[in-house]
């Protein structure tokens, strides 16, 4: 019955979606590329041959997160073809920009019992990892009805989280206990998810501490930290979320940085690139845009990140990093890339979406929090000025970030006899000597 009730609110809101996808594409024209994928639509796309393991990543950060794990796949089933499925724009474009033609993309359709029985009939998955926090019941029904299995992998579950879930047990505790397995990042992440009806449930870490810095990023970051200059100190704000960036220019307008300081500003979402120069324009400060590949002269106070897929390169060329979303309460963003390249990295108050790894980072002098904006400002000041502190934090977090690499190769201990037996399942199907 809550399922039925959950269809019918999605049948309600379809003819809402169109006008939703217009009006998001006058920001991001991604979203008006191949609609018809959303709804199951695959009239002009013809399905690779070979068996399908499919991968699902809502967003960039879970796209990210893959990548380990796309490239064990590949290496374990180099004939398999992989299918990598996002929800956003700019998941699609980090898809794109991370994995070229290794993978074959499409957009996971709305949770409606048509769209997802088209996607299954389209693409016929041995299997389907689901990253993280990603889960749709009527999707999670129509696979398992179908024998398809569905693996949660990489997962969260936050307290804030687990207790939305509860409110609607009768929708949320079948569709757990209908996934094949659950790998989770954390033993509370596990607690949690047990706790609301998934079963096999284990602990294998997270995957984000697996992710290396490819060449070509190593080699953008230099390029940048040149065209930054070298005599000058960069911090960057990354990964800011609306209300955010108002917030740290007032606080940098009560206290200015040196004159050599740099300010790196990458907001978390695209579709809001112009929104944030139009703000560092009212505020009369020296700033250029990343897109637009202009020298970065002294009088320039401010570069904004406006480009995808490079958070890795900003990493690299910057001295000190905050880590976005986290001073207002939107729970923060991923703190570990810049601590996997050493950079000494300052959170907020707000960091429940990564709980346990920024606390962890912070208890190993990787990460510091701060209280406010003005705190941050302080806080970037001081290590900016003292050299001997951002190596003491750089050595913690490369430490921390070595101690708690090794999860795709546990994920993967976990994950190969389930999707193994999977495959002897469907090799016995079809044998003509099966039945006797």
């Amino acid at each position: 019955m809550a399922r039925l009730v959950y269809t019918l609110l999605w049948w309600l809101a379809l003819p809402l979606i169109p006008l939703r996808l217009a009006w998001r594409a006058r920001r991001e024209p991604g979203y008006a590329h191949a609609v018809g994928e959303r709804f199951g639509r695959y009239r002009a796309r013809a399905r690779p041959p070979g068996e399908v393991l499919w991968i699902h990543a809502v967003s960039v950060g879970e796209t990210r997160a893959a990548a380990p794990l796309v490239e064990r796949l590949q290496r374990e089933h180099p004939d398999a073809v992989l299918l990598l499925t996002c929800m956003t724009a700019a998941g699609r474009e980090t898809g794109r920009s991370l994995y070229g033609g290794r993978v074959v993309q499409a957009w996971l359709p709305y949770d409606v019992p048509f769209a997802v029985r088209a996607f299954l009939d389209r693409w016929r998955p041995r299997a389907g990892l689901l990253m993280e926090t990603e889960l749709w019941p009527n999707l999670v029904h129509a696979c398992r009805r179908r024998g398809v299995p569905l693996f949660l992998v990489n997962a969260r579950m936050s307290p804030r989280s687990a207790a939305g879930y509860a409110r609607v047990a009768p929708l949320a505790r079948p569709m757990l206990a209908a996934l094949s397995g659950i790998a989770a990042q954390t033993a509370g992440d596990a607690e949690r998810l047990a706790a609301l009806g998934a079963r096999d449930v284990t602990v294998t870490g997270n995957l984000k501490f697996d992710l290396a810095l490819p060449e070509a990023m190593r080699a953008l970051g230099a390029a940048l930290r040149e065209r930054f200059g070298r005599a000058r100190r960069v911090w960057l704000c990354a990964s800011t979320r609306e209300g955010e960036e108002a917030l740290l220019l007032d606080a940098l307008a009560r206290r200015a940085l040196p004159d050599d300081v740099l300010l790196v500003l990458v907001p978390r979402h695209p579709q809001r690139f112009d929104e944030v120069a139009s703000l560092l324009r009212a505020r009369g400060l020296a700033a250029v845009r990343r897109s637009v590949e202009a020298p970065v002269g002294a009088a320039v106070r401010v570069v904004l990140g406006d480009s995808m897929g490079e958070m890795l390169a900003y990493c690299a060329a910057a001295d000190v990093a905050f880590v976005g979303g986290s001073l207002l309460p939107l729970g923060g963003q991923n703190l570990i890339e810049p601590i996997a390249l050493g950079v000494p990295t300052l959170v907020g108050p707000h960091t429940f979406n990564f709980a346990e790894a920024t606390e962890r980072a912070i208890e190993a002098g990787a990460a510091r929090r701060v209280a406010d904006a003005d705190a941050l400002v302080a806080a970037a000041a001081s290590l900016l000025a003292d050299a001997e502190a951002r190596e003491r934090m750089r050595a913690a977090a490369l430490a921390f970030h070595a101690q708690h690499r090794g999860a795709t190769q546990r994920l993967w201990t976990w994950l190969a006899p389930r999707l193994a037996e999977r495959a002897a399942r469907d090799a016995a199907a079809v044998s003509p000597t099966a039945g006797g």
